[in-house]
């Protein structure tokens, strides 16, 4: 038996939606936007992957998560002044987006008290991820971070399958780095290792966890729910 793991979201993406300005298709490699540009509308995602990312001073990437149907992304820009975005938005997987004015989000934000609560309750849920997927990085090291963002990416794309959890979710080990804000080198090394002691196995480019509990001891895990335990 298959069963596919999906975070709920507790902002009601319908009511957004009858706001949304214009519609239009996402293509694979392209940007949706990047980081510096102005900053004149946020975007829902109807189906297709968006992934959100830095890239620091050095030159590298850090990909922060990963936007899928219904999520929003670009509202780290309401309510400021000449905003600019702050982060990359890179098409993983093509699909279909909505764009909303800012201007106009914002004001129906003011006048919409149950809209206002529901885009602060969701905007406090993001920002709570956020913390603990820092906390990861910053305090497990490179293995850590790997093992927490395998957990992460089971949470939100796993299938399981008798004793096995499919990460349904195509990355180069390149791609997987970039989560982990390590070299693909070290990803590699840390992954033929999980292979070679049974923990994960890969196959077509997609990685199944054997013992989810295995990384979940290794990092301490806190067992946190689902809803903030997440690659989203």
């Amino acid at each position: 038996m298959m069963t596919k793991m999906k975070p709920t979201h507790s902002l009601e993406i319908k009511e957004l939606l009858k706001f949304a300005d214009r519609k239009f298709r996402s293509e694979r490699g392209k940007f949706l936007f990047q980081e510096g540009m102005a900053a004149e509308e946020l975007y829902i995602i109807l189906s297709g992957k968006i992934q959100i990312s830095k890239i620091t001073s050095d030159g590298r990437e850090l990909s922060l998560r990963i936007c899928g149907e219904n999520d929003i992304c670009g509202e780290l820009t309401l309510f400021t002044d000449n905003p600019k975005f702050l982060l990359s938005a890179k098409v993983l997987e093509e699909g279909e987006i909505v764009a909303i004015k800012k201007d106009v989000i914002e004001s129906e934000i003011f006048q919409d008290s149950k809209l206002a609560y529901e885009f602060m309750k969701w905007m406090s849920d993001h920002f709570r991820k956020t913390q603990t997927k820092f906390r990861d990085l910053v305090l497990n090291g490179k293995r850590g971070a790997l093992f927490s963002t395998l957990i992460r990416m089971s949470n939100s794309y796993g299938i399981h399958k008798d004793r096995e959890i499919l990460i349904d979710l195509p990355l180069t080990n390149q791609e997987l780095a970039n989560f982990c804000g390590t070299s693909r080198e070290s990803t590699n090394r840390i992954l033929s290792e999980l292979k070679k002691d049974n923990i994960i196995s890969v196959k077509k480019g997609k990685i199944s966890i054997l013992d989810l509990q295995y990384l979940k001891d290794e990092i301490g895990c806190e067992n946190c729910p689902a809803v903030y335990c997440n690659i989203e």
